[in-house]
């Protein structure tokens, strides 16, 4: 099956500093991005924080332009498709953002909020907009009682439901969940990830799903990445990664899960220690040698290429040698 949203060789680099005081320097945001979402499946994004996750997530829906690099869809260019049809793009990639308050403009009504991208399309005619919002208000278990309310009159959980249905109003084909759950309650989390299945499963929608809660994301996904420091450094099958972990970042990321069950005298099955090492001046050759307890020599001059090492792709010179020693997510 061919892709249908893809990044390729993405690249996102922010200059800070100032030119003129001789201090102009760049973050390496992302670096070499390469990822493919076919139709209706959810694809997960995992990594410590400020691996480029949001970045990669504003990327794939155009909200910030890749320095270098594309996002295709159905194999077109989307800044290509932006210049030429915008409203293609914009209603093919939909985004749920992580804060469900600071998303929606507190000034405009609940009704306001989902009914703009029906009237932007042209999805349906003035006099039919109200009823349909209020459709799409049930379809993620609210009622009509909430079109004329304002967002500081709902619950978080009942604000995320709203900025879901914002999401899907367009008939979405792509939609971008940037940690949608974790400013929840625990017990909402638990319903808004129900509320996502259950609209997939209605609506054939495909997911890339970022989050930081591990024990989650091995449930609900089809295949997973994991980010380090801008790049993917391993991607699979979930079911693939269940079973076994090529990468030492991946074993340390989620042995540092409590939820998860794991053989912790495994090597590498440690949680990390250290920092993550600054976007400014990442370390030459494999960017996690500075962490990683199977660093050698090589791995200082050489950057791993993503290469495919028992059923997944791996960024790491000794991926054969990890797997052989043995480390598993249990279910």
């Amino acid at each position: 099956m061919s892709a249908l949203l893809e990044a390729r060789g993405l690249v996102k680099e922010y200059e800070i500093g100032s030119a003129f005081a001789g201090r102009k320097r760049i973050v390496h945001a992302l670096s070499g991005v390469d990822l493919a979402l076919k139709a209706g499946e959810t694809l997960s994004v995992v990594g410590e924080s400020g691996c480029g996750k949001s970045t990669l997530a504003r990327c794939l829906t155009a909200l910030a332009a890749p320095t270098s690099g594309s996002v295709l869809l159905d194999g077109a260019d989307a800044q290509n498709l932006l210049h030429r049809d915008p409203g293609r793009f914009r209603r093919a990639v939909q985004i749920v953002f992580q804060d469900p308050y600071a998303s929606l403009n507190p000034r405009r009504s609940i009704g306001q909020a989902i009914g703009d991208g029906l009237r932007l399309h042209k999805l349906c005619p003035a006099r039919e907009r109200r009823a349909r919002v209020c459709d799409l208000l049930e379809q993620v278990g609210l009622s009509e009682d909430h079109v004329d309310r304002y967002p500081h009159e709902l619950s978080g959980g009942q604000r995320q439901r709203v900025a879901i249905a914002r999401a899907i109003a367009v008939s979405p084909r792509v939609v971008v969940c940037d940690e949608p759950v974790s400013a929840l309650d625990v017990s909402v989390q638990a319903q808004i990830i129900n509320l996502l299945s259950d609209i997939q499963t209605a609506l054939g929608v495909a997911y890339v799903f970022i989050s930081h809660n591990l024990a989650l994301v091995r449930h609900i996904s089809d295949r997973i990445a994991v980010m380090y420091l801008g790049q993917v450094v391993e991607i699979g099958d979930a079911a693939a990664l269940r079973a076994g972990l090529a990468h030492p970042y991946s074993r340390a990321l989620f042995a540092a899960s409590p939820e998860i069950g794991r053989d912790r005298d495994a090597p590498g099955a440690k949680p990390l220690e250290g920092d993550v090492p600054s976007p400014l001046d990442p370390p030459s050759g494999c960017r996690f040698r500075t962490r990683c307890p199977f660093a050698r020599e090589r791995c200082a001059q050489e950057m791993p290429a993503l290469r495919n090492v028992a059923g997944r792709d791996v960024r790491c010179h000794f991926a054969e040698e990890i797997v052989g020693a043995g480390f598993a997510m249990s279910c």
